[in-house]
């Protein structure tokens, strides 16, 4: 006989059946990688460039300057991309910053030179969608990275604890609960200045109860297992116990919890953009452009698209998250 899958592949082989789960995949995985090769994506600087009788590879020497791994080339050091006439270039399929300002292409609707238009400052609105969705995927992924690990620690000490330990954080629980998430943010956000790491701080100050209250409950019932009996009868120590024996039984309703949170810190992203007060001005977000489209509704596709794009964001992570939940589930089998 065969040995049976193993429990990763059982998943994936239960995911796979569900074929909006798949698509959601497939979407996120695409703006995941948008968003890393932004540069490539959407720059005003060549992938290849001869200028002056030297070959340049100014976006890959960027990045390389940038990690202090070489130096910027002495002959670009006063060049402006915008204006340069090199002997010969290869420049990205958007060739447009997204901070990059024409004052002379105000509102300009698409069009094959700007493929989805331009907003009242000339910039690119592709560009701009490009490189905000790196802005709102790092503030998804690293906030739930921070709301994972303050859920994780609570809900792992008020479920195998219990006793007055777990009614202390159960009543700190209900006190979050108890505060509007989203108007506690929007206070602390207008009281500091506008900046990526606070509203990343923000969203994952806030945004760890229901991961710790999954986490709570699975630790209650995982707890109470012969084979954690044992263990605690064997002597072995509570940190071993928790997080070798308890913590890897608890993940799968925490991790389809932290997929629907990531979804949820984009949401709020953009809406604490949208009004003015999530990140700086001069940043380029998909909240800031559905600002600027609030202003000069007549611009109908700043509206439009970065509408499009967050709405396909938040549903891909949505349907992923569902997808989980269900292969997760025991009961579904």
């Amino acid at each position: 006989m065969s040995p049976p899958p193993r429990y990763g592949r059982r998943v994936w082989r239960r995911f796979k059946r569900n074929p909006l789960a798949v698509a959601g995949l497939w979407v996120a995985v695409a703006l995941g990688l948008m968003a890393l090769g932004a540069d490539f994506l959407a720059n005003d600087k060549p992938y290849y460039l001869v200028y002056r009788g030297k070959t340049f590879f100014p976006i890959v020497q960027g990045y390389l300057h940038a990690l202090g791994l070489a130096a910027w080339p002495a002959e670009l050091r006063q060049v402006d991309f915008t204006r340069l006439r090199p002997e010969r270039a290869l420049y990205p399929p958007v060739p447009y910053r997204p901070q990059q300002v024409d004052l002379t292409a105000p509102f300009v609707p698409p069009s094959p030179e700007h493929w989805l238009g331009t907003d009242r400052l000339g910039r690119d609105v592709l560009a701009g969608i490009i490189h905000g969705a790196r802005v709102s995927l790092s503030i998804g992924f690293v906030s739930m990275g921070l709301a994972t690990l303050i859920g994780l620690t609570l809900g792992a000490l008020a479920g195998y604890f219990g006793g007055w330990v777990d009614l202390l954080i159960s009543r700190l629980f209900e006190l979050m609960l108890a505060i509007p998430t989203f108007f506690l943010i929007i206070t602390v956000a207008a009281l500091v200045r506008p900046s990526i790491l606070y509203t990343m701080a923000i969203i994952g100050l806030t945004g760890w109860v229901g991961i710790a209250r999954f986490t709570r409950n699975e630790f209650l019932k995982v707890r109470a297992l012969d084979y954690v009996t044992a263990a605690v009868a064997l002597g072995l120590p509570t940190r071993r116990i928790v997080v070798r024996h308890i913590l890897p039984n608890a993940l799968a309703p925490v991790l389809v919890a932290v997929v629907l949170g990531i979804a949820a810190a984009i949401l709020t992203e953009s809406g604490l953009s949208f009004l003015g007060i999530g990140v700086p001005a001069d940043l380029v977000t998909w909240g800031s452009m559905l600002n600027e489209a609030r202003s000069n509704s007549f611009a109908w596709w700043l509206a439009v698209f970065p509408g499009a794009a967050i709405f396909l964001a938040v549903v891909a992570y949505y349907l992923v998250g569902e997808g989980l939940r269900d292969a997760l589930d025991p009961r579904l089998q």
